[in-house]
């Protein structure tokens, strides 16, 4: 445990004025890798410096792949480049995952008509098929619904409970909660097959959609599916409905259910934690208040989310107060803590102060982990020092820190931010090699930088990676692949996409519309402008 020397020292870290000198790293640097760029040396990179080839000194930059990585791409071969971006098809892996991902890759207008084409294939429902459409299609609720009747239909075969709170989950995301509480009806006939997972999945759809009364509802009917409602499920549903915006409604479930259902320090953490994140810091305060009064001493949690409310509004004085009483009362800060502070100094671009925090932290026996290494490859990356972004990266196997999801799409969108494009998708080709699998996040930015440098060929390879990985696209990255596309004048290929958006059921933003239709209308593409316009009408609900 730190000794009160060093907490006190790292208490009056903020009441010190900013430092104009450099703080090292603790670490000593490893050799600095040698693919990744600096941009404290902007150079052309070797491959385009050096090669003689007449086609990288052209404009084509639709089919252009960087010399290193075009064996990775083309191995793949995953781009056809007749293809439009949608209906992306895999030729060279013939599994029954694909087969059927090339079949429901197809717009269809029912889940009935998902089922009769499936029907006509000779591929076996298996526990496998099933969960992998269910999340290569996670936000196209027809086909994969259809693809869950057509294997619930099938001899011999028997949905495990795993893949109906899948088909749960993708309802509630899609917010088709008609067919959600029917499909979790139908699960309460089944022995076991509801349990306190499946609930928070409900409840937090309900939630996220602003439905927050119909979520405390399932919660007051939880237990006519066989769940308790016991102390775990009351806070699942508090902490629920907190992360999805409502504090108010958290704090009445508590109020209505504590006589009933002893509380916890958990219980009134969540709300400390509410109240702070919706900066209600005095509400915060008083629950603090009551939480001992009921005989719970605060943690490092609770102390946590009142440091973090502050780093949010910068406000490092009384960061350095709360640190303070930490002290006093003897709760030492974890690597949460430190994290969100080094962090909140780098965001506020005070870096010195921010590494020199980090050094503070592991001079106090906190062992930084993969999130705080994360926090401090972005701090460095957004001073400039990419250099010392990817030595840090580069050195956390050393220090006996796995990189995970979250180092991994950290680098890569530091890469991206620089343009370094080599170096992003280097990345992306490193996860596969050490099995880390991609998610949304880690591929948006390598598409953005793709829209913005005009790599067509890349995008597409990109777009048919994700769909490989079983990473299904969502509104989002729609909505930034059809602005980056108009951006950059490839307005055919944007409105593909946004075609795409609409025949999924998904309703695009109307600003991206507009943006969409004036570049049309500039180019005096009218009979794309008014495809367009029709497909605005189509979408169910036009968000003006």
């Amino acid at each position: 445990m730190a000794s009160k020397n060093q907490i006190l020292k790292l208490s009056q870290f903020f009441l010190s004025q900013k430092s104009t000198r450099t703080v090292p790293l603790l670490t000593k640097p490893s050799q600095i890798p040698p693919t990744p760029a600096s941009p404290e040396s902007p150079d052309v990179p070797t491959w385009l410096r050096e090669s003689k080839n007449p086609e990288l000194a052209g404009n084509n930059d639709n089919d252009f792949v960087i010399p290193s990585l075009a064996n990775w791409v083309e191995n793949h071969n995953l781009v056809n480049e007749n293809n439009d971006l949608n209906h992306l098809i895999f030729e060279a892996d013939v599994s029954d995952v694909d087969k059927a991902a090339e079949i429901l890759n197809k717009h269809y207008p029912s889940t009935d008509s998902v089922v009769q084409a499936l029907n006509e294939c000779s591929f076996n429902a298996t526990n496998t098929l099933i969960s992998q459409l269910l999340e290569r299609f996670s936000n196209d609720w027809i086909p994969a619904f259809g693809a869950f009747i057509w294997a619930k239909n099938q001899t011999g075969y028997v949905h495990p409970p795993e893949l109906y709170n899948s088909m749960v989950d993708i309802l509630g995301r899609r917010k088709k909660f008609n067919l959600m509480w029917e499909l979790l009806k139908e699960m309460e006939n089944l022995e076991g097959y509801v349990s306190l997972f499946t609930m928070s999945k409900v409840m937090r759809r309900l939630a996220r959609a602003g439905k927050y009364e119909d979520a405390v509802d399932a919660f007051r009917g939880i237990e006519k599916y066989g769940v308790s409602k016991d102390l775990k499920a009351l806070n699942i549903v508090m902490d629920t409905l907190v992360k999805e915006g409502s504090v108010e409604y958290a704090y009445s479930v508590f109020m209505e259910f504590k006589d009933c259902i002893p509380v916890d320090l958990s219980s009134f953490n969540i709300l400390i934690h509410g109240y702070c994140k919706a900066r209600k810091l005095e509400d915060a305060k008083e629950t603090m208040n009551e939480m001992e009064k009921h005989g719970f001493h605060p943690n490092v949690v609770s102390y946590t989310c009142f440091i973090e409310l502050y780093c949010r509004l910068k406000d490092f004085r009384n960061v350095k107060a709360t640190l303070d009483e930490m002290q006093e009362k003897g709760c030492k800060p974890n690597v949460i803590t430190y994290t969100i502070v080094m962090l909140a100094l780098g965001k506020a671009n005070q870096i010195n102060e921010a590494l020199e925090f980090y050094e503070i932290m592991k001079r106090n026996g906190c062992v930084p982990d993969s999130s705080c290494y994360s926090s401090l490859i972005f701090i460095l990356s957004q001073s400039g020092r990419l250099k010392d972004a990817w030595n840090v990266f580069e050195d956390m196997k050393k220090q006996g820190v796995s990189r995970n999801l979250l180092t991994y799409n950290t680098m890569i969108s530091c890469a991206c931010t620089h343009l370094e494009e080599e170096n992003a998708i280097k990345l992306l080709q490193r996860m596969e090699e050490d099995s880390c699998k991609p998610d949304i996040k880690t591929y948006a930015p390598l598409l953005k930088m793709c829209c913005r440098k005009k790599r067509m060929k890349v995008l597409k390879f990109l777009l048919s990676h994700m769909f490989k990985n079983n990473v299904s696209i969502e509104l989002s990255t729609y909505t930034l692949l059809v602005r980056g596309l108009c951006k950059s004048g490839k307005l055919d290929y944007a409105c593909s996409v946004y075609e795409e958006t609409v025949l999924k059921g998904m309703v695009p933003k109307y600003d991206t519309y507009k943006m969409l239709v004036q570049e049309l209308e500039q180019r005096n593409m009218i009979e794309a402008k008014e495809k367009i316009e029709k497909l605005m009408f189509q979408a169910e609900e036009p968000q003006l």
